[in-house]
């Protein structure tokens, strides 16, 4: 089947579920959960133990990678929700498992600033060697990141994600600011809302269709749409955002372009600067260029000072356009949701 797809010119695979692959030998029950919430999924009430990530799921990853590797510029990812230290095992032996097990951090953590900054040099820390880091913010799982951390903050999100050392994965309609939708209970489509109709875990929300244009439904088609669109979605598309300086679809473009641009940015080293209840700082370098990222993960004012070095140098993005081109040194003051991006001299 990975042949016939190859074969015909797809990029890779996706491969869903990955660490459900096999079942235990002896098909023992898994245990109850004594710490299940009756208002989360009925899977979770029972501990995957004997039903997820089994030492023969890594056999078959590799046969997999094996005959994606035949091919030339080809992906295989895998989606995998568990801890670091599991999950790095499926870039596999000797790196040849998944070139991408998902890195799910972002997606799951609290947005705090100490919290994501620890995950985050854990993970570093647990990577193989050669092993290719990925980040993933948003997915087809889980609240849109907007809705997540609200409309400024989903700027500094994206600084994040598109500023550290790896593989970014973008949810589509992010790069516009799009948000959950409220779905009635009458047109609700995801068999997990089905199925559970009054548990409201009904994935609807993030699922609705892409926003094109201003015209009847969006732009997306010409029928009826699978999920209903939201009311402002006259405003949020990709023609209105087109040529504004100040959307979001601007800003996606802009720190793509960078990021384009400067290999420190695409495969530079990362290292961390510094953290605390508010911001997060750290710094990609490569072949003599460096550039530092300071985030405010909070509403409030902040400012960062370094202990040991003085870092000067000029904001290249910042999630306040007008800041852009100015120089900073010593202590650099943000407001509350700002993001930046300073080239050190």
């Amino acid at each position: 089947m990975i042949r016939f797809w190859l074969n015909r010119g797809v990029d890779g695979f996706r491969v869903d579920v990955m660490w459900h692959m096999i079942k235990d030998k002896q098909l023992r029950d898994n245990s109850p959960n004594p710490d299940y919430n009756p208002l989360e999924l009925p899977y979770r009430s029972l501990l995957p133990t004997y039903s997820t990530d089994q030492p023969e799921v890594h056999e078959i990853v590799s046969k997999m990678r094996e005959v994606t590797d035949r091919y030339e510029e080809r992906v295989l990812i895998g989606e995998i929700y568990l801890p670091i230290h599991r999950l790095v095992a499926y870039y596999g032996q000797d790196n040849k498992g998944a070139h991408l097990p998902f890195n799910f951090q972002l997606l799951t953590l609290p947005w705090d600033a100490q919290q994501i900054a620890a995950a985050i040099a854990e993970y570093e820390g647990a990577l193989p060697p050669e092993g290719w880091p990925n980040w993933v913010l948003s997915n087809h799982d889980k609240p849109r990141i907007v809705s997540r951390t609200g409309k400024s903050q989903a700027r500094v999100a994206a600084m994040l994600l598109l500023t550290l050392r790896g593989t970014p994965t973008l949810y589509y309609g992010d790069e516009l600011g799009m948000r959950d939708v409220p779905i009635p209970p009458e047109e609700v489509q995801d068999p997990q809302g089905l199925n559970m109709p009054d548990m409201h875990l009904s994935r609807d929300p993030a699922r609705t269709p892409m926003q094109w244009d201003n015209s009847k439904h969006a732009g997306f088609t010409s029928g009826k749409p699978w999920l209903r669109l939201p009311e402002n979605y006259r405003k949020v598309n990709v023609q209105a955002q087109q040529q504004d300086p100040y959307s979001m679809l601007s800003f996606y473009r802009r720190l793509l372009q960078l990021r384009r641009q400067e290999a420190a940015l695409r495969v530079g080293m990362f290292a961390p600067v510094y953290s605390d209840s508010q911001l997060f700082a750290y710094t990609r370098q490569s072949e003599g260029h460096t550039f530092l990222i300071v985030l405010n993960l909070s509403h409030r004012p902040a400012y960062f000072k370094a202990e040991h070095d003085t870092f000067r140098g000029t904001i290249v993005i910042s999630t306040y356009l007008e800041r852009e081109g100015t120089a900073v040194s010593g202590t650099i003051l943000l407001s509350g949701d700002e993001g930046i991006v300073v080239r050190l001299e």
